[in-house]
């Protein structure tokens, strides 16, 4: 079967991606490329994301376009609290914040190369601070002993948080913020946080794998536009909480 890789244009409609589950569509090599090219205006990553597509490539490559078979989640009643994490809760004066400063965690995230290889460039920057701008993308800040720690950023959808990517300043920050995450998420009436890849790190923390088709067919029901609240906001809280994460919440 003939592998295709649709190239977008900027003039083309936000909407004009293929289908990541249609036949001769995000196979071969590199495994999950749907498209190359367009932009990276908010109404073509909202459609991307509500399409199980989303943007990774690095400054000297056009826009790259990705949905990966398997695709990692992480269902937040699943989620895994080490006892060395839950240790280290106890240890310190540990806080967490939404939305505190949405622009210094993605900064934070591009400072080095992630898992994969990939750099935050500058035009994603400003394209996710656009984003959150508009109340979609926001961020998860971790704070030990009064200082900022680490953090996570991502994309909600209504019942669905595309995480893209944390960061640590202190031990722990990161798998502090994204415990904080998964403690809005249980509150909120989140059902899945997107990884996207697999990674070790992640497996130890709850993460599964879902075939592409499977979360393909999961995303209609997730991606609710009523759901989707634009003035998402916390104050800041104490990280006490996040030990019990194990038994889930309803909000």
């Amino acid at each position: 079967m003939a592998f295709r890789i649709r190239t977008l244009s900027p003039d083309d409609s936000p909407d004009s991606f293929p289908d990541p589950a249609a036949a001769g569509i995000a196979l071969g090599y590199p495994e999950g490329l749907v498209a190359v090219g367009g932009d990276l205006s908010a109404d073509r990553l909202l459609a991307a994301y509500s399409r199980g597509i989303f943007p990774w490539y690095n400054d000297d490559q056009p826009i790259l376009w990705w949905s990966p078979d398997p695709r990692a989640v992480i269902k937040p009643e699943n989620f895994h609290m080490s006892r060395s994490l839950q240790r280290e809760l106890r240890r310190h004066a540990w806080y967490y914040s939404l939305n505190h400063d949405f622009a210094a965690v993605v900064r934070g995230c591009a400072k080095g190369r992630g898992e994969h290889g990939t750099w935050i460039t500058t035009e994603m920057e400003a394209a996710y601070n656009n984003l959150h701008r508009l109340g979609f993308a926001h961020s998860i800040e971790s704070w030990r002993d009064g200082k900022l720690a680490g953090g996570v950023y991502g994309v909600r959808l209504g019942k669905i948080f595309f995480a893209e990517s944390m960061y640590t300043i202190a031990s722990g920050g990161s798998k502090v913020a994204l415990s904080a995450l998964v403690q809005l998420a249980l509150s909120n009436g989140i059902e899945l946080i997107d990884c996207q890849l697999e990674s070790p790190h992640l497996v130890t923390l709850g993460m599964q794998t879902l075939l592409r088709r499977d979360f393909l067919d999961a995303l209609p029901a997730l991606v609710d536009s009523a759901a989707s609240l634009p003035n998402w906001r916390l104050e800041q809280q104490s990280a006490s909480s996040l030990t019990n994460l194990r038994k889930p919440r309803t909000c």
